[in-house]
């Protein structure tokens, strides 16, 4: 039995921690993270001995990692079981999980918005109710649409994008005093 050294084992463990935290269960982390860091790919045989899991637990964690296009099937000339990998770029790894979460969480959200966008209020509570949902389904599609464009973006782009987080908070910060100046009366510029 191939154990893990005490690096990976903590890595291994933390993941399984926040997986629950993430949406999925600790044994989905823990296969993850395992698959993650390993420096060839691994079977279900190799992974479940590496964690001590049952073989069908990491099946199905497997199959569930696939549905998210966290890990890839390999094949090794000469050896009929299934292996996989996870890709090495954390860049990538982002943009799957970002797409992945919009696919399952934002766009039926989204849709379910626009549905009910159409509906004429029958009361009062409808209207209000409407109203909220307006607002709620433009910041939605705002954030959709910034999110498209970002993942059109080459990996240097997007990191010199999220490295400018601060300085573009001090330069909305700025002109938002210089427009308060130059407004009449003393209010600002929209």
């Amino acid at each position: 039995m191939q154990t893990l050294t005490p690096l990976v084992r903590s890595f291994v463990a933390h993941f399984g921690e926040m997986g629950s935290r993430w949406g999925i269960n600790r044994t989905v982390g823990q296969i993850y993270a395992l698959i993650f860091v390993a420096p060839a790919p691994l079977n279900a045989d190799d992974i479940a001995e590496r964690l001590e899991f049952s073989r069908s637990n990491v099946s199905m964690g497997l199959k569930e990692l696939q549905a998210w296009r966290l890990v890839n099937l390999r094949h090794i000339a000469g050896d009929r079981r299934e292996y996989f990998d996870a890709p090495s770029d954390a860049w990538e790894i982002f943009r799957t999980l970002a797409e992945e979460r919009r696919r399952r969480e934002i766009d039926p959200t989204l849709s379910m918005l626009r549905n009910a966008l159409l509906e004429e209020p029958a009361s009062e509570e409808d209207r209000v109710a409407l109203e909220r949902m307006r607002g709620m389904h433009d910041v939605i599609e705002l954030t959709t649409t910034w999110f498209d464009d970002v993942q059109r973006m080459d990996q240097q782009t997007l990191s010199k994008l999220m490295k400018m987080g601060a300085k573009v908070q001090k330069v909305l910060q700025f002109t938002g005093r210089v427009a308060a100046v130059g407004a009449p009366s003393g209010k600002r510029q929209a």
